[in-house]
């Protein structure tokens, strides 16, 4: 609980820091209690609500159907856009060094590029977190792929990318630069795979953009009933004996 809280505070303080305002710290304390785990097509990422239909609420913003011209930061401080890596496919993580679903997952992250570097695979982390921890953090674990780091700058990107301000999320882009799909929560082996696989179909042009999203949706959601099922059936500890 302390953990928690204190991680709480930080984001408060990052984001106040950066001049975001209490409303994006809204935004992200909203997001660390998210649940979301389904990978979305880039398009509305939900059906509009009432409220949303009658004009009293914002419509739902549209993930962009090629990766925006974000631009921010390396650790050195030399400036980069996304499409610096064009012609390859790509992994582009949203993460922060106090997210812990964020720390879990780089391992995978660093597996997946050297396991598919002869599909030329590159991931891209964008760190939404103070410039200094994140270079600590990231020399402190020898993170291998490209970071770039902006505050207000990593927030700019998530509004270009159409989404909110929900830890960790990691868009899906082929060599052609067109988004094939967000996964938004912490990255399993196995889903990332059926999607990297998909969109290794796209590239090598055995399947149609649109053909190859359905069967990586319908495959993740295959996987995370798998999932849901083994959960449920896990033996629990014995209770302790009086």
């Amino acid at each position: 609980m302390r953990t928690a809280l204190a991680q709480v505070v930080v984001a408060i303080a990052f984001l106040t820091a950066a001049g975001a305002g209490g409303f994006l710290a809204y935004r992200l304390l909203g997001a660390r209690t998210s649940s979301l785990t389904a990978i979305q097509s880039p398009t509305v990422r939900s059906r509009p609500s009432a409220a949303e239909s009658d004009g009293s609420a914002p419509p739902a913003r549209k993930i962009p159907e090629r990766l925006p011209e974000v631009s921010m930061a390396d650790s050195g401080g030399a400036q980069h856009k996304l499409s610096d890596w064009k012609g390859r496919p790509l992994m582009v993580n949203f993460w922060a060094t106090w997210c812990d679903p964020c720390r879990r997952e780089i391992p995978l992250l660093k597996s997946l590029r050297r396991e598919r570097s002869g599909e030329a695979l590159e991931v891209i982390g964008i760190a939404v977190d103070f410039r200094a921890a994140v270079i600590e953090y990231t020399h402190q674990i020898g993170i291998d792929y490209p970071v770039l780091i902006g505050e207000k700058d990593g927030m700019a990107a998530i509004d270009a990318f159409g989404m909110d301000t929900v830890f960790p999320f990691t868009v899906f882009a082929d060599r052609q630069g067109r988004i094939f799909t967000v996964k938004v929560g912490e990255l399993r082996r196995d889903e990332a795979n059926v999607i990297l696989d998909r969109l290794h179909d796209v590239d090598e042009g055995r399947l149609e953009l649109t053909a190859a999203r359905q069967r990586a949706a319908a495959d993740v959601a295959r996987l995370e009933a798998e999932h849901a099922r083994q959960s449920a059936v896990q033996p629990r500890d014995d209770p302790p004996r009086t």
